[in-house]
């Protein structure tokens, strides 16, 4: 079966919010707030972005990406991704599939690297991928994530140049 990632289009939200929901509600790995509305996240994952991106198969969506600007103006040029697969595809690419897909667009958006600002500690799964696709920790933030089990956790800060430099850790 081939998987397609293509630009999300207005009626994948029903499908693509059955899935963000649970991750947001569970806490553990995004900094959105658990009680989260459907609009609220609309308005973060794809309102706020300026490109968002689904994975398809068979007309089931897997999982999604955005792309929108780091920081404005001088760091305009850096761009901040974000990724969720839902629960029942996990473990088969799907979020490597996106990463990749991700920083190829990323580049044709005139981005020259791109950066994890949050990626929480105790999601070792995520930390190795992106390890894995190139990027570096390049700062860790000591408690700076309120894990609902586990309390005040670290996390980390990724990075990666786009041209393929290393990011240098400080």
């Amino acid at each position: 079966m081939l998987m397609t990632i293509r630009p999300y289009r207005p009626n994948d939200w029903p499908a693509l919010w059955a899935f963000l929901e649970p991750t947001f509600r569970s806490g553990d790995t995004y900094a959105y707030p658990r009680h989260i509305t459907s609009d609220e996240a609309h308005a973060a994952w794809v309102g706020a972005t300026q490109a968002c991106w689904v994975a398809e198969q068979e007309g089931r969506l897997l999982g999604t990406y955005y792309v929108k600007p780091n920081q404005p103006g001088q760091g305009s040029h850096v761009c901040n991704a974000g990724y969720v697969v839902c629960a029942s595809a996990r473990g088969q690419g799907i979020a490597a599939a996106l990463c990749t897909h991700s920083q190829t667009e990323a580049l044709q958006l005139g981005y020259r690297a791109m950066q994890f600002n949050l990626v929480v500690s105790s999601n070792t799964a995520a930390l190795a991928l992106w390890q894995r696709l190139g990027f570096s920790v390049v700062g860790r933030l000591p408690g700076a994530f309120c894990h609902p089990q586990r309390g005040d956790i670290d996390a980390c800060v990724l990075y990666k140049h786009l041209d393929g430099a290393q990011a240098v850790s400080s």
